[in-house]
């Protein structure tokens, strides 16, 4: 099943979980699963709470409550594409269930040598290899890795790593792994700065808009579950501040711009 299938929701949100196994490299519990409804199947991820590393700068709520809450905003207003996320019950109690994205064969962000970045990409950042040859970090200039980096700025998401932008076997480019977005103080740190101070596309202006009015309507209820109420009004706040600018933003001067490691 295709993330972008309208039945692939109430899968993860329905469906029983076989836990199949577990994602070693994950910093939480992360637990691969199958899920199953009604003769439908599919791999899913699913992160317990209980299995959560407490953060000190991340003391409300839960991580799994944050990776729902960046879902809904994406859904709600059309900006990137998240795969489906639910946040439910499972077998290990609580947690996230997120709907498995099969992926295409070409990566979407690199880092790579200086001669080898391939045509057309956006160079985020200058370095030198172990062997002290110029490498760089690049993106690819896709319209859906540009969605994912709105959307960053949105959820102020602290951890962009580029293993987090999928190229989706669909063909749509899905952002993962948003636990740690969502507060109320900028700790923006992403791998997608390629569009640094260009100005929005006017769809992305529309969907800013939307995503304003949905606050204070359906999607602000939906939020209140998983953050508090000083979370979703910063997420106005950004909303709002991203309008006024009418460009994607520099990284800022108070904290680190690019997490670590970059995949």
């Amino acid at each position: 099943m295709q993330a972008s299938d309208p039945a692939a929701l109430e899968l993860v949100a329905h469906g029983t979980l076989d836990v199949e196994g577990r994602l070693v490299d994950a910093s939480n519990l992360t637990l691969f699963c199958t899920v199953e409804l009604d003769g439908l199947t599919a791999g899913a991820v699913y992160k317990p709470v209980a299995g959560e590393r407490p953060l000190w700068d991340f003391p409300d709520g839960t991580l799994a409550g944050r990776e729902t809450a960046t879902y809904l905003i994406s859904d709600t207003i059309g900006l990137g594409h998240v795969p489906p996320t639910v946040l439910r019950d499972g077998p290990f109690g609580e947690g996230m269930v997120q709907l498995w994205v099969d992926t295409a064969d070409d990566d979407l962000v690199e880092v790579c040598p200086l001669d080898e970045v391939p045509e057309g990409w956006r160079v985020v950042l200058h370095a030198h290899d172990a062997d002290g040859n110029p490498a760089v970090l690049a993106h690819a200039d896709h319209p859906g890795v540009r969605e994912l980096a709105a959307l960053d700025v949105v959820v102020n998401n602290t951890d962009r790593k580029g293993g987090h932008v999928l190229h989706g076997a669909d063909g749509l480019v899905y952002g993962v792994d948003h636990g740690v977005c969502l507060h109320t103080d900028p700790k923006l740190r992403t791998v997608l700065w390629g569009w640094l101070g260009e100005p929005l596309p006017d769809d992305m202006v529309d969907k800013l808009r939307k995503l304003r009015f949905a606050l204070d309507h359906d999607l602000g209820a939906a939020l209140e579950p998983h953050l508090t109420a000083a979370e979703i009004h910063a997420v106005a706040e950004r909303a709002d501040a991203l309008l006024a600018a009418g460009v994607f933003p520099a990284p800022g001067q108070d904290w680190r711009a690019l997490p670590w490691p970059l995949f």
